[in-house]
């Protein structure tokens, strides 16, 4: 597992002025993602897992939390000066970096307010800079926020051909073929 990124350790000002706190999750945040966890609303929770969930086992809890960063990313947002976690993002790649899957939450008292903006824009930089060809995701189509989301950073959305419940969502960051061609 390669090192911890700490270059990616940065304050962000949202649209309303307030600052956050951006960093790499860390294995030790398993308390901070049962938190955020906690902080959702029993809708959000099914938007972002795709099933009924009051809370994050300590077990799911303790995955989401253990990032190969060679392959792997999560970013988690905290409030400025203290270890309260308002969201996270994070993808996950193939080997070979073609695709990478992406999922993110927000707290529901902080949506509204360009938190997953925020972590999704960033999340998209640091794949784009680890070479990552695509992200792709999966959307039940009823989470208008996040299709909106989508939209905004110009991703591809279309029906998910595994699964006719879900929508697939897309964004090329790199084309081999036509970086070998420059």
């Amino acid at each position: 597992m390669s090192r911890y990124p700490k270059e990616l350790e940065f304050s962000e000002m949202l649209r309303d002025g307030t600052v956050v706190r951006l960093r790499s999750i860390r294995s030790e945040d398993e308390p901070l993602l049962q938190d955020l966890a906690a902080h959702m609303s029993p809708e959000d929770m099914r938007l972002r897992f795709f099933a009924a969930m009051r809370r994050l086992s300590q077990r799911l809890a303790a995955r989401l939390s253990h990032v190969d960063y060679d392959r792997e990313m999560a970013l988690i947002a905290l409030a400025d000066h203290t270890e309260q976690a308002l969201g996270v993002a994070r993808f996950s790649a193939d080997p070979d970096n073609c695709a990478a899957e992406y999922a993110i939450a927000v707290r529901s008292d902080w949506k509204g307010r360009g938190l997953g903006h925020l972590l999704m824009a960033r999340l998209i930089e640091v794949a784009r800079h680890q070479g990552v060809n695509k992200l792709v995701g999966e959307v039940l189509p009823e989470n208008g926020a996040m299709l909106q989301l989508c939209r905004e950073l110009g991703f591809a959305i279309g029906f998910d051909p595994d699964d006719p419940r879900l929508l697939r969502v897309s964004k090329t960051l790199y084309d081999p073929l036509v970086a070998n061609k420059r």
